[in-house]
């Protein structure tokens, strides 16, 4: 009886050494994010979180989307918007925040002057009408004649405060950029109504 437990506690052993080592699993790189388009509101409020974390009196003056790869802002969304932030009391200065890719990375800050007009600040309860929203305004004024014609036309969104009519301002300009525009809408921020066609 001793003989075989020796022979059996051998072949255990020996069966022990003799296996090889358990590799561990091979780890997955992770995946890039796929990028992804979103509305204006989305994307300010992910912006705004970030700044407010640099001064806690952080108050928006502009949201602009810009043209990115696949995304020519159709529907309302854009792959990357830049939001700009004054902080007049803590840092006394201003500092604009991209959103891409689901991740908000902050820009560089500058000093904050209140009498300058393209920083004007506001209040953000005035932000009730979404990108997505001013779109379909902007497309009853001339937006869907246009693309009818010029498909390929990309489409850019700028939210900023109207000093003279006091009120918050989407701008929906299909084009490039403000200055070479083949059209541009202006539709208010907090109700969604038509504004005016811009010159």
């Amino acid at each position: 009886m001793r003989k075989l437990f020796v022979a059996i506690l051998a072949l255990v052993f020996l069966a022990g050494c003799s296996s090889a080592p358990t590799k561990p699993a091979p780890t997955e790189k992770p995946q890039p994010k796929a990028p992804e388009a979103i509305t204006g509101t989305s994307a300010f409020y992910k912006c705004y979180i970030a700044a407010r974390g640099w001064a806690p009196d952080a108050q928006p003056f502009r949201l602009e989307s810009q043209i990115t790869g696949a995304f020519k802002g159709r529907d309302g969304k854009a792959g990357s918007w830049r939001a700009g932030f004054a902080s007049p009391a803590a840092q006394h200065g201003t500092k604009p925040y991209t959103w891409e890719n689901g991740e908000v990375s902050p820009g560089v800050e500058d000093i904050y002057s209140p009498t300058n007009s393209s920083t004007q600040v506001f209040n953000i309860q005035f932000l009730k009408v979404d990108s997505d929203k001013a779109l379909e305004t902007a497309q009853k004024h001339g937006g869907d004649k246009l693309l009818e014609k010029e498909p390929d036309t990309p489409i850019l969104y700028l939210l900023d405060w109207n000093r003279q009519k006091n009120e918050l301002t989407w701008h929906v300009i299909y084009g490039t950029d403000r200055d070479s525009a083949k059209l541009r809408v202006a539709v208010n921020a907090s109700t969604g109504e038509f504004l005016r066609v811009e010159k």
